[in-house]
């Protein structure tokens, strides 16, 4: 009885084992590069900035609200950790007549002390009581708070910073996390270059970000294959907006190849067993 050689039964699994190989080393750098309509480097490009963008307080933020004057026992009353706030003429009367209560509403965070706006959009600020911060600007409220302290100040000096401003980069980058932002304006390029940049599975023409304001989340798409991206009104974030790159298809397809592969080379060997097997056996 004629055999036939263990070559013949492996000629087809090696044929399905290099096709898999070379399907997943190809890989197309279509959709890859940044900004892909500034092709000609002969020119320059200009585009006019329109977007002119300042953050806005929302609920649940932390200020930092620092108040300063010529006089410094005259502001000490004003700002937080004074638990025993110097004499300062009049000061007990206009507390009394105030009804300041106590500054239930602030917190302490990794970097100080702040203000917690609360979910009505106001604060509580010593000696001046509850106001309203929601949807101002850090320079408006620097300005509001400057309208009232004239009353008891001669100078007032108006430090205003807000504590945890952050942003979360998820997906394909190299380092996802969450971002605190020093500064009081950061763009979605920004934010991308702190997690390391896209990895070059990211999909770069459908960036997701997720907001949250005025009670509702939105979901926005951004090209970042375009540059029509820093004309966007979402070019700017704003404190806990959340970035997420999604797997382009060579990735998924990487993945995929990858189970298949691995279920060929079982397949493969479980064969090859069961052929000696049977050659031992006879």
């Amino acid at each position: 009885m004629n055999k036939k050689p263990v070559s013949n039964f492996l000629n087809p699994i090696f044929f399905v084992l290099l096709f898999y190989l070379l399907a997943s080393s190809c890989t197309t750098t279509k959709n890859v590069p940044y900004f892909m309509d500034l092709t000609d480097t002969s020119k320059i490009y200009t585009q006019a900035i329109k977007n002119t963008y300042e953050i806005q307080i929302q609920p649940d933020d932390i200020l930092e609200i620092i108040i300063n004057d010529i006089n410094a026992q005259a502001a000490a009353p004003f700002n937080l950790g004074n638990t025993n706030p110097p004499s300062v003429p009049g000061m007990q009367i206009l507390q009394s007549t105030l009804g300041t209560k106590p500054n239930t509403a602030n917190t302490t965070t990794e970097t100080g002390q702040g203000y917690l706006v609360d979910k009505s959009g106001t604060i509580d600020f010593p000696v001046l009581g509850n106001f309203k911060v929601q949807e101002l600007t850090v320079p408006q409220l620097k300005d509001t708070l400057k309208q009232k302290l004239e009353k008891y100040l001669q100078n007032p000096i108006i430090n205003v910073r807000l504590l945890n401003y952050k942003v979360t980069v998820l997906g394909e980058v190299l380092r996802p996390a969450t971002y605190s932002i020093p500064s009081e304006r950061v763009t979605i390029v920004d934010a991308i270059g702190m997690a390391g940049d896209l990895t070059i599975y990211g999909k770069r023409e459908n960036v997701l970000l997720i907001r949250e304001e005025n009670g509702e989340r939105k979901f926005i798409r951004l090209n970042l294959n375009s540059s029509n991206i820093f004309e966007s009104p979402y070019y700017y974030l704003k404190q806990n907006d959340i970035i997420y790159v999604e797997p382009n298809k060579a990735k998924i397809s990487s993945t995929d190849i990858a189970k298949l592969r691995s279920i060929s080379l079982i397949t493969a060997a479980f064969t090859l067993l069961i052929i000696l097997l049977t050659r031992t056996g006879h």
